[in-house]
């Protein structure tokens, strides 16, 4: 099998990468390292560092005879694209019917990386609508092109390589580094918004999972199906917490149904935050 990942030197699209490989996949990634780093790469995969756009504009050989895409490449968060709501749309909406196009001319599948935004309102931030209309491009193209498309919606990930990006960190990644620097715990508001929190190590395994079927434009949910209060992991973290003011545009809850996901592909999540958290507190001792 060959296969394209976007965004396959950041955070989920890298722990992808080493994946697939393991499976004996032809891997090309594209990435701009506008977010990846290139230490996250992984020596048997292929790399363009370039805009995922542009490169497969281009359509040059390297592109060739692919079985599937791996669309990961995206502006993730949700304050920054308050801050540039254009740029956001860009990557997240234009950059997918680009992706698909590219998937319509050379016959291959698509597995797109949604988010559980969209359950919080696609209208509350730029990032949940941009997410979103990405999923109603690929649907369409399977309506009207006939391309095979899955859009895997990710719930909250953590977990190796977690980004540390300033104010705009995932919570766990943000506690496991004041942990390690026994500093006092940050909150976001209250602490008592609810997370359904869900390792990269099973979100890869859902991608891959979803790969495996014949979708058109079919939603899977990729999760736990439970979720914590931001007090109940900080509890797991223990020390001192602090409280910040909140942020506008953020959920109160994140909870996933994933029978749909389990009946569909056979994916079942296999870790949990308690063992995550427990085996970090281990390591740092």
């Amino acid at each position: 099998m060959k296969a394209i990942v976007t965004g396959g030197c950041g955070f989920v699209g890298s722990n992808l990468v080493d994946k697939l490989i393991n499976l004996d996949y032809d891997v090309i990634v594209i990435d701009d390292l506008s977010s990846g780093k290139k230490e996250n790469c992984n020596d048997n995969a292929s790399y363009v560092f370039d805009d995922f756009k542009i490169s497969l504009l281009k359509s040059n050989g390297v592109f060739q005879d692919v079985d599937v895409i791996f669309h990961l490449a995206a502006e993730a968060r949700i304050q920054p694209s308050f801050e540039d709501p254009l740029h956001t749309c860009h990557n997240n909406s234009y950059g997918s019917a680009v992706v698909a196009e590219f998937a319509r001319i050379n016959d291959c599948k698509v597995v797109y990386a949604g988010s559980s935004s969209f359950y919080g309102g696609v209208y509350l931030n730029p990032y949940a609508f941009a997410k979103w209309q990405g999923e109603e491009v690929f649907k369409m193209y399977s309506e009207v092109y006939g391309i095979e498309s899955g859009i895997g919606r990710f719930f909250n990930v953590y977990g190796p390589r977690n980004p540390l990006i300033g104010q705009y960190t995932p919570v766990v990644a943000i506690f496991e580094e004041q942990s390690r620097l026994q500093k006092d715990l940050t909150i976001v508001g209250d602490g008592n918004q609810r997370r359904d929190f869900t390792h990269v190590y099973d979100i890869c395994d859902g991608l891959i999972a979803i790969s495996k079927g014949s979708w058109k434009g079919e939603v899977f949910n990729l999760g736990t199906g439970v979720n914590h209060s931001i007090n109940e992991l900080a509890d797991l973290f223990g020390g001192n917490k602090k409280y910040l003011p909140s942020r506008l545009g953020e959920a109160r809850m994140t909870l996933a149904d994933i029978s749909k996901t389990t009946k569909l592909t056979g994916w079942i999540p296999k870790h949990t935050l308690e063992k995550h958290v427990a085996d970090f507190l281990l390591s740092v001792k």
